[in-house]
């Protein structure tokens, strides 16, 4: 094991574990505030900060990947990066233990600790999703989902039969949260796009159901945002069925609980998220799986360490007795007070304990449409589509005239229709600590049929040119024998 030394005599050394929403803003508080008093290191697995609530239209064809992700070396001043997982942290030590891309292992000790690893696919004990469904939390799953409905409906519109073509060009989203709903808004305009250049059989239309056990769409907010989001998505067709979910998956379509079978090909997991499985190995008290915190953001017992975002469990001051949501706006806000009280436990300023204003929510639907009500006012159509983007716009730390320019162009141009095939299905499974980085395990390891069954025809034919050749070769030996003898 190698101990990465980042440390500047006579500095504190700030280790910030995650570049999320609350690493990344706890990372810019804290070198702003601190102007190079302080070494501050951030260990993340990727060398970007991605920007989520964009990544439905990556998956879309809206925008291009890079456009969602804010280079960390080049937007954080002052701030060294470490490449790699986090798998353990020894409290007594000061330490955190972590494994590099190139799969070496690593260990950085602190003199302040900020855990804002975030979090991960929330899986259900349902038969079959673990295998075949995908999730979308990280940049590769959004890249093979743009590939794999791509695909789908090019498979639809060459199937020799009417039951393949209706199977292969159905979409099922399990959830109807935030992300739920906004990658079927997306997805259903991004394939209605695809088959006005590839039409499919006689009668037959891209088909996207989107589940939720809950009563309504977007239970978590106002009433509604919920009414105008489920109105925008019946009118294009999609089949919005609240208070269902799903009973068992197979790689031919998903039985619901309902009783009802739906043939598919393509199972999206939207069910929520969980933390990050590193905070159990901290080993001290949890809520939920999230990390118990005071209000100043501070772990019990250890002044020195700080955990914000998804992975903590803040008090919510204005609802006494609650913990915060796991969203990005909490992450955001987290984040820039965990950099203000780690700067204030340097002697830099003063701490200030984590209270937040509500200030409204904004839903992306797709196209001109969306929902949003800031300040309280509901809104509705193009006017909340044009609040939902602005409000990205200025939200996002980079990439704004480029996110930008794809909206233009997406808005005068058809969107390309090709797959790249960069990420396969073996690359993103479900159950994962990092859905960030694409997995490489062999495709025998998994469950992905169509995967196994290209490789399997690979090798078949590799098997079959291999007999031919040695077939070939025995008879040019053969007949370079039977001319020697009727030389001799």
């Amino acid at each position: 094991m190698s101990r990465t030394s980042s440390r500047t005599a006579g500095r504190p050394h700030v280790v910030i574990v995650g570049a999320g929403f609350a690493g990344f803003q706890a990372a810019r508080t804290l070198s702003r505030l601190t102007r190079r008093r302080v070494d501050i290191t951030v260990l993340n697995p990727t060398d970007y900060f991605l920007y989520l609530p964009l990544l439905p239209q990556v998956a879309a064809g809206v925008l291009e990947p890079r456009r969602v992700t804010v280079s960390l070396t080049g937007s954080l001043r002052h701030v060294r990066l470490v490449l790699g997982e986090a798998d353990g942290v020894d409290l007594d030590r000061r330490t955190v233990h972590y494994t590099g891309p190139e799969g070496e292992s690593g260990e950085l000790g602190y003199d302040r600790l900020v855990l804002a690893v975030g979090s991960v696919n929330k899986l259900l004990p349902v038969p079959g999703v673990a295998e075949n469904a995908h999730g979308f939390r990280g940049l590769p799953e959004a890249l093979y989902l743009r590939d794999h409905v791509t695909r789908q409906i090019e498979l639809a519109a060459a199937a020799g039969d009417a039951e393949t073509c209706r199977s292969r060009c159905t979409f099922v989203v399990v959830g109807a949260g935030y992300t739920g709903v906004e990658v079927a808004a997306h997805g259903q305009l991004f394939t209605q796009s695809l088959v006005r250049r590839q039409p499919l059989r006689a009668g037959i239309r891209p088909r996207w159901v989107l589940l939720d056990i809950a009563e309504r769409v977007l239970p978590e907010l106002d009433r509604r945002l919920s009414d105008t989001a489920d109105r925008v998505l019946r009118r294009r067709g999609v089949e919005v069925r609240t208070g269902t979910s799903v009973k068992e998956a197979t790689r031919e379509g998903v039985l619901l609980d309902d009783g009802d079978s739906v043939p598919t090909r393509t199972l999206v997991w939207c069910v929520g998220v969980r933390p990050d499985p590193l905070v159990e190995s901290v080993g001290k008290p949890l809520e939920r799986g999230r990390l118990v915190v005071d209000p100043f953001l501070n772990v019990p017992e250890h002044p020195e360490v700080f955990a914000c975002g998804d992975a903590a469990a803040v008090p919510d001051l204005a609802k006494p007795g609650q913990y915060t949501a796991m969203t990005a706006q909490h992450a955001w806000r987290q984040g820039k007070v965990a950099g203000t009280n780690v700067a204030a436990s340097l002697g830099v300023g003063e701490r200030r304990s984590y209270r937040h204003h509500d200030l409204g929510f904004t839903v992306d639907l797709g196209g001109v449409s969306g929902a949003a009500n800031p300040l309280g006012v509901p809104l509705s159509g193009p006017l909340a589509g044009a609040v939902t983007r602005g409000y990205h716009l200025a939200a996002m730390p980079g990439n704004r005239v480029r996110v930008a320019a794809d909206w233009l162009l997406d808005a005068a141009l058809p969107r390309q229709g090709v797959q790249l095939g960069l990420v396969r299905s073996w690359n993103v499974p479900l159950e994962s600590s990092s859905p960030e980085l694409a997995r490489v395990p062999a495709p025998e390891q998994t469950g992905h049929t169509d995967d196994k069954q290209t490789e399997k025809k690979t090798t078949e034919k590799k098997t079959s040119d291999k007999k031919t050749s040695d077939k070939s070769s025995d008879k040019n030996t053969e007949t370079k024998n039977t001319e020697k003898k009727n030389q001799e």
